[in-house]
């Protein structure tokens, strides 16, 4: 499958809670960490999910906020994919942060230089991939 999307993951569904007009799918990720996605229940039955079914998870990289020093801090925001910056692709104006979530799990954030530099973010350094679970769009294979 071919998509537009940056993201594009594998995983499996862990658990769904349904009420008349939405779902929320909690999905597991190859490398033990999970994430949530908000759906409507007519797509979670169009998509026949089930616990154990694979998925495949997509997020546009414009979606995705790359923070540091979050240990403490609660958010609104479901998701929160800790993991170490592999790479940082900088351009002129905004940069392609890739964030390595474990278990071959690459996440990568469209940013600006400017917060780049204010998080002063490098290849190494630990930091978390935050995204809302509206965001998350699910895929079956037909």
């Amino acid at each position: 499958m071919k998509t537009s999307a940056r993201n594009q993951f594998a995983g499996t569904v862990k658990t769904i809670r349904q009420d008349a007009v939405n779902s929320e799918v909690t999905i597991s990720l190859p490398g033990g960490q999970e994430l949530a996605a908000a759906i409507t229940r007519e797509s979670c039955d169009n998509l026949r999910l089930a616990v154990g079914s694979p998925v495949i998870v997509l997020v546009k990289s414009a979606h995705i906020v790359i923070a540091t020093d979050l240990e403490h801090i609660k958010l609104s925001a479901r998701n929160r994919l800790n993991g170490v910056i592999s790479s940082i692709e900088r351009g002129a104006a905004n940069s392609v942060v890739t964030l390595d979530a474990g278990g071959g799990t690459l996440i990568t954030a469209g940013i600006t230089m400017q917060s780049t530099e204010q998080l002063d973010l490098h290849p190494g350094q630990k930091a978390s991939a935050i995204f809302q679970a509206d965001s998350v769009i699910l895929g079956v294979l037909a």
